[in-house]
């Protein structure tokens, strides 16, 4: 049989194929001549083959058939073919495959050879692919080269050292006293890898090193643009910042180190940036001093300055890491940061917003909404979204006046309204109906919009529902904040039968309009009103026809209900600020998940309100009115759900028969021990086939001896009737203790759901 061609002829023949199929034939052909002459055990050209096998391997196609090839050439006294050998076994093998351990033994009898490089090729080899079971079998031998006096051999045997204990952290008492001795080598590369070895009694002696490598001079062999052995540096800051995070003592013994660090670095070069990073990182992780943390924080703001992209989103994000801890420090560079809105680069801008949100309070919040507002004007479609949700959270949390709040919101909705979330809609409603001197001024402020720009559908639902709750104060002029305008309830029937007629409309949004016009019919243009009416009760809208059918039935059945019905909303209580928990599916079942107490939502949804004998219902949109009139609740007795360590949980119900599929639950949950229960928290859950809304609880903290209770209220909408079942999991905190428990509540009243 021929000789096999060489790896250098086989990487010239494959790099002449013009296409992917042709270096597949290629390399297929040789495939196929490798696998005869393993199967022909020719020893010869063992290594050889392998060698290209690995190639290949590193080319994308399948090598596997190699790997007990490369055992043989393992157990071989060659050198030239334990090196090829032992690199297959680290491209090939791994500790997925059971035949890695068919080699434990040769890197054993490797491990112990008279030539120091094949004893650096087993330790290579064990440190790149050891498993846990080879690691604790050859872990003497490892500890044995640690403490020879061959610089080479240690070497090797502190990164093999490092796996061993990544792979067996128990074996970690083995190699310490080893370690302590080698700190003090000349050889930073072994300190460097060391560092992942050591414990908290050895910070002074890391502070040492650290302190003797940014006060040394130049040093050929370990400099790097001007620092020594940057490398180094960068893994001791990150052993310092794990060994300081919970411990007072060794953060305030390197300290002083940090500062030093922190202020003699060269920031010239991305060496010196990368090293001063690290270092703001252990500032901020360790139990530093407020003076230190200033100055990280500083050192980040003169990141934002610099000409690399990669710079300026590092600092930003560590900013919006710290900005909670450290809010003070963060706003003296707010200046640098509503810059960056500017950038260019799409990550740098989002970083840039979250940032600029995360610094607004009180203080700053008319100019940092100057800003964000013509950051919203000009910024990308991607960002408008997250942008105008950000605003109302701002404007609600820490508007200076009703009427600036309201102005922020018009400004939105005129600029970005199609891009304003659904659920924004109505919490803007909620903030609107809450501010009642600004009524007058606010509706004139939205019909003047909509006569502008009809495109915005927030804008427009809002507006239409605003125009429907206060036309009155439209009509009359009645706006003492700026000049009144002059307008006929005929007019603004005219603008709200254009919304309903426009392409631009959404269904959503007839449904406002109708409703808003339905509103006024309580005034003197009534039969136009009907005529509108009674065109869209043929619709093709579902929606829309229903409602349009109910406000017919209304007109011609209830008539003299309809002043009463079509009367000013009164104002929506706003619920607590942690808003509804929110209920996800996992396994066929609906499972609960905890409110998000860090980013509440701006207000929640208004909730239902049944007025007049239940006819009317509060929607998201507008007003449904049914078509029978019913007048009374349901009733349901109570029942008691738990009852278990002084805590006791009873459910009361309400149905109303408009809506024969929802039951109204309302929690109480009280307490007769001697001692609070705080941090209270309860989570249900039910079948997939049901669906649940829990809102907000009263409070937090169940009183002892039975002096007050929370409430909370859920709803369950059971479409199929099927016999209610829910789980309910109850966390809280009693006497110090942190207390969970899960329940199953089967046996709901048949009134209930039925």
């Amino acid at each position: 049989m021929p000789a096999p061609i060489r790896l250098r002829e086989l990487i010239r023949t494959i790099r002449t194929a013009r296409t992917q199929a042709e270096e597949r034939e290629m390399i297929q052909k040789e495939c196929a001549a490798i696998r005869s002459s393993f199967r022909e055990e020719d020893n010869t050209y063992r290594c050889r083959n392998v060698a290209k096998l690995l190639y290949m391997h590193m080319l994308g196609y399948p090598a596997h058939f190699g790997q007990l090839e490369c055992l043989k050439l393992i157990a071989s006294q060659k050198f030239t073919d334990k090196r090829i050998g032992y690199l297959g076994a680290m491209l090939l093998l791994d500790e997925r495959q059971d035949v890695h351990l068919l080699m434990t033994n040769c890197i054993k009898n490797d491990l112990n050879h008279s030539t120091q490089y094949v004893q650096g090729l087993a330790l290579c080899t064990l440190g790149c692919m050891g498993s846990s079971e080879m690691c604790r079998d050859l872990a003497g031998e490892v500890e044995k080269l640690l403490k020879t006096s061959n610089s080479y051999l240690r070497k090797k045997a502190a990164l093999c050292a490092v796996h061993v204990i990544r792979k067996v952290p128990e074996l970690m008492e083995m190699f310490l006293p080893a370690t302590k001795n080698l700190l003090s080598e000349k050889n930073h590369g072994k300190e460097a890898e060391l560092c992942g070895l050591l414990y908290p009694a050895l910070v002074p002696q890391l502070v040492r090193i650290l302190k003797n490598l940014i006060m040394s001079g130049y040093s050929p062999e370990h400099d790097v643009s001007g620092i020594s052995d940057p490398f180094l540096q960068v893994r001791i800051l990150r052993l310092l910042r794990i060994l300081g995070r919970s411990d007072d003592d060794s953060s305030e013994a390197m300290n002083d180190i940090l500062a030093q660090v922190a202020t003699n670095t060269e920031t010239s070069k991305n060496v010196g940036n990368a090293i001063l990073y690290e270092t703001v990182l252990t500032i901020m992780d360790i139990k530093s001093e407020s003076g230190l943390r200033v100055l990280a924080i500083n050192i980040l703001g003169r990141f934002l300055l610099n000409n690399d992209k990669n710079i300026r989103y590092v600092a930003l994000t560590s900013l919006l890491k710290t900005v909670q801890t450290d809010h003070n420090a963060v706003q003296r560079h707010r200046s640098t940061i509503v810059d960056c809105l500017k950038d260019l680069d799409v990550s740098i801008k989002r970083r840039a917003m979250e940032l600029s949100f995360a610094l607004v309070n009180g203080n700053n919040i008319r100019g940092m909404m100057k800003e964000l507002l013509y950051f919203l004007d000009s910024c990308d479609p991607e960002f408008k979204a997250d942008c105008a949700s950000g605003v109302f959270l701002a404007a609600e949390k820490y508007a200076p006046s009703k009427r600036w709040h309201i102005d922020t919101i018009m400004r939105v909705l005129t600029t970005a309204g199609s891009y304003v979330r659904d659920d924004s809609v109505p919490n803007l409603i909620q903030l609107i109906t809450n501010s009642v001197e600004m009524h007058a001024y606010t509706v004139q402020r939205l019909y003047k919009a909509l006569l502008d720009d009809i495109s915005q559908q927030p804008l427009v639902q809002v507006s239409s529902w605003c125009i429907g709750e206060y036309g009155d104060l439209l009509v009359s002029g009645q706006c003492e904040e700026e000049e009144p305008i002059q307008v006929t309830e005929d007019e603004v029937l005219d603008v709200l039968e254009g919304l309903l007629l426009s392409n631009l409309s959404t269904p959503v949004t007839r449904g406002y309009s109708l409703t808003a016009i339905m509103k006024l019919s309580t005034r003197e243009i009534l039969n136009r009103i009907k005529k509108v009416v009674s065109v869209y009760g043929s619709s093709i809208d579902v929606e829309l026809q229903q409602r349009a059918v109910e406000y017919n039935a209304l007109f011609k059945k209830y008539d003299h209900m309809r002043p009463a019905l079509l009367e000013r909303m009164p104002i929506m209580e706003k619920t607590a600020s942690n808003g509804p928990t929110e209920i996800v599916q996992t396994n066929g079942e609906t499972e609960p998940s905890v409110p998000d107490t860090k980013h509440p939502p701006l207000v929640t949804q208004p909730a239902n309100q049944v007025r007049a004998c239940d006819v009317w219902t509060y929607h998201c949109w507008g007003y449904i009115c049914v078509n029978e009139l019913h007048s009374g609740l349901l009733v349901i007795p109570p029942m008691t759900a738990y009852n278990k360590n002084g805590l006791k949980i009873e459910f009361t119900f309400e149905r109303a028969n408009p809506n024969p599929n929802i039951a109204v639950i309302t929690i109480h949950a009280t307490n007769t021990t001697e001692a609070d229960m705080t941090e209270f928290v309860f989570q249900a859950a039910v079948p997939k086939t049901f669906q649940l809304q829990l809102l907000s609880p009263s409070s937090n903290i169940v009183p002892a001896l039975n002096q007050g209770s929370i409430t909370q209220i859920i709803r369950v909408l059971n479409p199929q009737k099927q016999q209610l079942r829910m789980r309910v999991k109850l966390t809280y905190t009693h006497k110090g203790l942190p207390v969970q428990d899960l329940a199953e509540v089967n046996n709901f009243p048949p009134q209930s759901w039925q």
